[in-house]
């Protein structure tokens, strides 16, 4: 049974069982619907069986006849199978051999019917294997339309100097490149690397990248079943800058910037060696004063228009949105009841003036620049963002948690006991009420006295007759 027969059995079982009519199926058989009142007789009567083609399993009205393949099977192992002994091309082609047949024993037989006969019996096993032919993608028209970016590992320094990998940015439309020596190739790598990119040029609309949990990743079994897209530290940046993130196939997808990467390990790594560099920072000087402006005066095109795609990111924005809250590490806390935020080993004690306007257990943002400063942002329920100062306070050691364990119960007795009879196995969990004196009771009485007096009050005006 096919697919197509399979997926009609499903729809003609809803109609049998009165969730659907013969008229509402008919678009979903993809027939007719006279065509549909044929298919369900014939379901009702045979089952799914019913629903495979009639042809299915027979042989074909225009197959060749038996007898007449193995006459010539007969022939082509006679004249033309070869001898195995004499070594490799000895056997004619289908192509060959159907030439012959034709002019020698008169007999026409298509050639791809042929080679699938000859294969079968072991007379033709050479298969030629054809490379994929890529079509060339154009160029984007605009500058800034799409850039593609990716990392490079080689040994740029010839062993002089540290392993290193070139952070490589390329405009599609006009082969405008950027580069940037790192020592891996990190979600920081990345961020500098784009950051550069803004300076120079704008934001640019799209970015082309590997498939790497630096810049995109795939979902995790719990992400799948709740249904969240996965977003890398790298792609949050770029969802706040309002750059499209897309995931190249292969290496060959993002050829422009792999067939960067050939030109500079030839060109750069031996301009590198006269010039007796070793080191990050000035290779990173010398790529930035001299050898990207001789570069893209060499090898870069003009766009197909003239209408830059870039998006200027100036004074406003960058208030707005400032470097920090953007190119940074961004992850989510809770805040402690004692307004201690824990954060990669480090207690952030929250001054006294934000615990009013932060609720005990609430989340907030800690945000770590490559540089180390890390800030604390609280986000509003309107989406505002409130920095919140804070101050380092002193990790706790493992006798202070001893002490604290050790220290007795702060809750009486009684309730002691009541909490431990309700964790008891079986039993009920019990509602335990404040005292009279909680502020909680005290609260609720003044606001029944302030009620009472008030409605004492309307019903004292309303008796007095007005005059």
């Amino acid at each position: 049974m096919s697919e197509v027969e399979f997926r009609r059995g499903a729809v003609l079982r809803r109609v049998e069982a009165g969730e659907l009519t013969i008229k509402d199926a008919t678009p979903l058989l993809g027939v007719s619907y006279r065509q549909a009142k044929r298919i369900f007789k014939r379901y009702r009567a045979e089952g799914s069986k019913g629903l495979v083609h009639r042809n299915a399993g027979r042989t074909s009205n225009r197959a060749i006849p038996t007898e007449y393949r193995e006459h010539v099977l007969a022939i082509v192992r006679q004249h033309y199978s070869g001898s195995a002994e004499r070594g490799p091309g000895q056997r004619l082609g289908p192509t060959l051999v159907a030439e012959h047949l034709f002019s020698d024993h008169g007999l026409l037989v298509p050639v791809s019917t042929l080679s699938r006969w000859m294969r079968s019996e072991e007379l033709w096993g050479t298969v030629r294997k054809s490379k994929s032919r890529h079509k060339r993608r154009e160029r984007k028209a605009h500058f800034g339309e799409l850039v593609q970016l990716d990392g490079s590992f080689h040994d740029w320094f010839e062993g002089r100097g540290p392993r290193a990998c070139v952070m490589t940015m390329v405009d599609d439309a006009t082969g405008r490149s950027m580069l940037r020596f790192d020592a891996e190739e990190t979600t920081w790598a990345a961020a500098e690397i784009l950051r550069r990119w803004i300076g120079s040029y704008g934001v640019p609309r799209a970015l082309y990248t590997d498939w790497k949990n630096v810049y995109l990743r795939a979902p995790t079994s719990n992400e799948l079943a709740r249904g969240e897209v996965p977003v890398t530290q790298f792609g949050r940046m770029c969802e706040k800058l309002g750059i499209r993130l897309i995931g190249a196939s292969s290496p060959q997808a993002k050829g422009r910037v792999e067939r960067g990467h050939g030109t500079h390990q030839d060109r750069l790594v031996k301009k590198l060696r006269l010039r007796g560099i070793s080191d990050y920072e000035r290779a990173n000087a010398y790529v930035e004063g001299e050898y990207e402006a001789e570069h893209n005066a060499r090898f870069s095109v003009v766009a197909a228009s003239a209408v830059d795609h870039h998006t200027p990111r100036g004074a406003r924005e960058k208030r707005r949105l400032p470097d920090d809250a953007v190119f940074c590490m961004e992850t989510k806390r809770v805040v402690g009841r004692d307004y201690v935020v824990q954060y990669a080993g480090r207690a952030l004690q929250l001054e006294r003036r934000a615990r009013g306007r932060v609720p005990v257990k609430s989340r907030v943002l800690v945000r770590e620049t490559r540089e180390g400063s890390v800030s604390v942002v609280h986000v509003g329920a309107d989406g505002g963002e409130h920095v919140l100062r804070w101050t380092e306070a002193p990790p706790r050691t493992a006798r202070d948690r001893a002490a604290l364990a050790a220290l007795p119960s702060p809750i009486s007795p009684i309730l002691a006991s009541e909490l431990a009879a309700d964790s008891a196995p079986g039993a009920r969990a019990t509602r335990v009420r404040p005292a009279a004196d909680h502020p909680w009771n005290v609260q609720h009485r003044r606001w029944v006295e302030q009620a009472l007096r008030r409605k004492a009050v309307r019903e004292e005006a309303r008796a007095t007759p007005a005059t």
